[in-house]
């Protein structure tokens, strides 16, 4: 018992520092599908919570906020990014548990991140996507826009994948084949941003 116990707090340190910078790989679009991911990153709408009840909006924003206290010690701007990821994710139809999952794992939530590779900000997007679907000016360390564009992106995997988020993920982190970084995510998620939806933590 208390040699689980041991491995359990090694594997939420692991999550909760380990940082695998994104890659992905530049691909032709076709127009149909550039045009609908472009008028995706250009809608100029203000991120809010988007939940059914708002009462168990605050409650996960209270909740995520704690988790995220040490990481970005700025109540204001740990409050106003988990608003961004909630309605980004939920706008591009992912689980915005997942997508906190995957920021841990690509930057640690440091919105200045650079992979050596060039990928930039929260969720490490490249700027070869600023060429694709949207402008040289937009700023891929602004945080809405950062969240923008990879929530962009994921859904964009996630169609070609036909819904395997196993496989999305790795295409998004460019390693599409090998499990390390979409085991990273889904431990991330499930064992540091688990939420039931109902308003209550779920089991851990």
């Amino acid at each position: 018992m208390v040699v689980k116990k041991v491995l359990t707090s090694c594997l939420l340190a692991l999550l909760s520092t380990q940082v695998w910078a994104g890659a992905q790989q530049e691909e032709a679009l076709s127009a149909s599908v550039q045009s609908s991911m472009a008028r995706s990153i250009d809608d100029g709408v203000q991120p809010r919570l988007v939940f059914d009840n708002a009462a168990i909006g605050q409650v996960w924003l209270n909740d995520m906020s704690n988790r995220l206290a040490r990481k970005i010690p700025d109540e204001f701007m740990r409050r106003k990014l988990l608003t961004s990821v909630q309605y980004e994710a939920t706008r591009a139809g992912l689980d915005p548990q997942m997508v906190l999952g995957l920021i841990n794992v690509e930057s640690g939530f440091n919105r200045y991140a650079i992979s050596s590779v060039g990928a930039r900000g929260l969720m490490q997007v490249m700027p070869f996507w600023q060429r694709q679907i949207g402008t040289p000016q937009q700023n891929l360390f602004d945080m809405n826009t950062n969240l923008r564009y990879g929530c962009t992106i994921l859904r964009h995997y996630l169609d070609i994948e036909n819904g395997d988020l196993f496989r999305a993920l790795g295409r998004y982190n460019g390693s599409l084949g090998r499990p390390e970084y979409p085991n990273m995510v889904y431990g991330a998620w499930k064992n540091l941003f688990s939420w039931d939806q109902t308003g209550t933590v779920a089991s851990r």
